[in-house]
């Protein structure tokens, strides 16, 4: 958390509220989430450059500045806060950009594990991590060949293989577990004994749920807001995830959770059977 709809979500309200800001200064307060260059640099860098736009990529915010591109993952609670620069620091704000104007955009994360790299157009998208992740969802690529093929040699649980960045970008726990129910899979299941048309059924899944929680502005679980303040609501929607001991929304079997690579994961016994 947050997942590709959280992401997106974030993307689009940072959209709203910063771009064409100048930034003016740049205050790094914990200096190990900035990953490349070193801090020095990265504060060089950014002072003077424009924020002209914002993408994603996978889990990543991509801020698209004149001569860079500043890459962001919020990894497990990282979020932005828009605030006046004069306004009180929270103990939880690592990073702060300040703009010409006196407004700041301040990166949070009460963990800490959330990381920065800063690099030259040219050549962000030729080095980790972007050069690592797979394809997005909505890719015309993503087809049940190219699943089959990556797939192949894959002795890992489905559960688990649907959370490798590399394949497809952008699924986390979450929605791994909604996707799973809805194709009718069970998360046991390896990787490569999936026929055609599970392998379908994912990329089907796969869109359907994102789209729909992107719809929703994702999902609030713990911590996650896309600001402040704005909370998602496909929470509302879930059929699997979270839902221990609860009625299956379909079959009324009870929903169980059980650990799958190091991850809580949801299923229903009955929907999903092995």
């Amino acid at each position: 958390m947050p997942e590709l709809p959280e992401v997106e979500t974030v993307k689009e309200a940072l959209k709203r509220k910063v771009l064409n800001k100048q930034i003016k200064d740049v205050k790094i307060y914990y200096s190990k989430i900035v990953e490349y260059p070193t801090k020095e640099e990265f504060i060089k860098k950014l002072i003077g450059e424009t924020i002209v736009d914002i993408k994603r990529r996978g889990k990543w915010l991509i801020f698209e500045l004149n001569d860079y591109y500043l890459l962001s993952h919020l990894r497990m609670e990282g979020k932005y806060n828009y605030k006046k620069a004069d306004d009180e620091l929270n103990k939880h704000e690592h990073i702060e950009f300040i703009f010409n104007d006196n407004m700041s955009l301040r990166y949070q994360d009460t963990r800490k594990f959330g990381r920065m790299y800063l690099y030259n157009k040219e050549e962000a998208f030729n080095k980790a991590p972007l050069n690592e992740l797979g394809l997005e969802p909505w890719d015309k690529k993503l087809t049940t060949n190219y699943l089959k093929e990556k797939y192949k040699t894959k002795k890992k649980e489905i559960k688990s293989i649907l959370l490798d960045q590399s394949i497809i970008t952008g699924i986390g726990n979450i929605y791994a577990d909604e996707i799973l129910f809805l194709s009718k899979i069970n998360p046991y299941k390896k990787a490569c004994d999936l026929k055609e048309k599970e392998l379908n059924n994912i990329i089907e899944n796969t869109k359907k749920v994102l789209e729909s929680a992107i719809k929703d502005g994702g999902t609030t679980i713990k911590s996650y807001t896309s600001e402040e303040g704005v909370h998602g609501r496909f929470q509302q929607k879930l059929f699997v995830h979270q839902r221990k001991d609860e009625k299956c929304h379909k079959c009324n079997s009870i929903i169980e959770k059980v650990v799958i690579g190091g991850r809580g994961t949801y299923f229903c016994p009955k929907c999903q059977k092995k």
